[in-house]
């Protein structure tokens, strides 16, 4: 399966796209609003620049001051017509945020479901390569006999113990036709690849002037080609991003478990099932996870600024750093909605996501903030644990 940290970081990359959605969602709302009174160059009437300008401020102070309002304004003397293009302005600006919401959440579905295929192809690049080498041997014994000598060793990456327990692997195999994994169709790619990129690198030279390679250097190999060449290279990079539209947030975490194949695989006492890190049976209770998550974190988004506020008195929360705001909110919202969770599990995570997504300083801000918060809400009650969560957290 899909461990839940990289459905809290899929979760967290598309709250980070929501909110800058939203940003310039809210742009286009007070463009809308000054184009709005902009003097009507087609009138015979003279137009009051000066009034027109007091207006559109008007309007926009009272653009921002309804932006959480589900109802009506907030009483306001301000003229019809302000309070007219104000609500028109608010009903674009939640409209397009709801459109957002509702792609970023499709996306972010479809996107962790691809993740496996990802991975798999990666790994099948490495047994396409295998496979070249072992095609280019046939090759030369045929034209030099059936003993080549000088050429045993190019068989090393063809006889990779760890790609072989891969490749013999039955829930490998299985996966990979589930998963519609596989590079038929990039014959010539591979062999141009393997000449251009592969063959020269100075990790592949060193491994083809070993006799007999141990179970560690194959496994060496295989992680090396994997993360300086296959994770690399621009070219064969291309391949992933044309597979998938969000390449560039799932790049780490598909070069992580393609990755954790090989390493696991180079255990060979190791059974099938404990090989591949991809999404398994409980797919549909992980996937409502991280989609709630993304709904809570949203839906609780004044309530989480206002209890970030009040424990930063001395910042203003606009100064936070944009990830952090977005990281304590999914953490509130985590603990607050998830009873099973311990409170100490999902600090952890989120102070791991604040390392990598966020500022140098965020490890130590985020720890403390959420570990009083955390406190405070358990004692008023809004944080509620039960079963392994209340558990876990004594």
């Amino acid at each position: 399966m899909l461990n839940r940290r990289i459905l809290r970081v899929k979760a967290f990359q598309n709250l980070y796209a929501y909110e800058q959605c939203k940003g310039s969602n809210l742009n286009l709302a007070k463009d809308f609003i000054k184009e709005s009174f902009l003097p009507d160059l087609n009138s015979m009437e003279v137009q009051d620049k000066a009034a027109l300008n007091r207006e559109a401020e008007l309007a926009i102070k009272l653009f921002d001051e309804n932006l959480e309002s589900t109802e009506s304004l907030k009483s306001s003397d301000a003229s019809q017509k302000v309070k007219q293009v104000v609500l028109e302005a608010l009903k674009q600006f939640k409209a397009a945020n709801q459109k957002d919401r509702e792609f970023l959440l499709k996306n972010m579905v479809v996107s962790a479901e691809r993740i496996p295929q990802l991975y798999l192809l990666a790994i099948e690049f490495l047994q396409a390569f295998a496979a070249h080498v072992a095609k280019e041997f046939d090759k030369k014994r045929k034209f030099n006999g059936d003993d080549p000598a000088g050429f045993a060793n190019e068989l090393n990456l063809a006889n990779n113990q760890v790609l072989k327990h891969i490749r013999e692997s039955d829930a490998y195999n299985a996966a990979v036709a589930r998963n519609n994994a596989n590079l038929d169709d990039l014959e010539l790619e591979i062999s141009e690849w393997f000449r251009d990129y592969i063959k020269p690198s100075e990790e592949y030279q060193a491994y083809i002037k070993i006799s007999n390679p141990t179970l560690e250097q194959d496994f060496e190999i295989a992680d090396e080609l994997l993360k300086k060449i296959i994770f690399k290279n621009e070219v064969i990079l291309n391949y992933f991003a044309e597979k998938d539209l969000n390449w560039t947030e799932n790049k780490s975490v598909v070069r992580s478990l393609a990755s954790k194949v090989l390493k696991n695989s180079s255990l060979l006492n190791e059974t099938d099932s404990n090989q591949l890190p991809e999404i398994a049976m409980n797919w549909e209770e992980d996937k409502e996870f991280f989609q709630n998550i993304f709904n809570f974190t949203i839906e609780n988004d004044a309530e989480s600024k206002a209890l970030i506020s009040q424990k930063t008195k001395n910042w203003d929360i606009e100064r936070l750093a944009f990830t952090d705001k977005i990281i304590i909110s999914m953490a509130l919202a985590e603990m607050k909605n998830f009873p099973s969770i311990p409170v100490k599990v999902s600090i952890n995570e989120y102070i791991d996501i604040s390392k990598t997504y966020s500022t140098p300083k965020s490890k130590q801000f985020v720890n403390g903030l959420l570990d009083v918060m955390s406190k405070e809400l358990t004692e008023s009650g809004e944080i509620r644990k039960s079963g392994r969560g209340l558990l876990d957290n004594k």
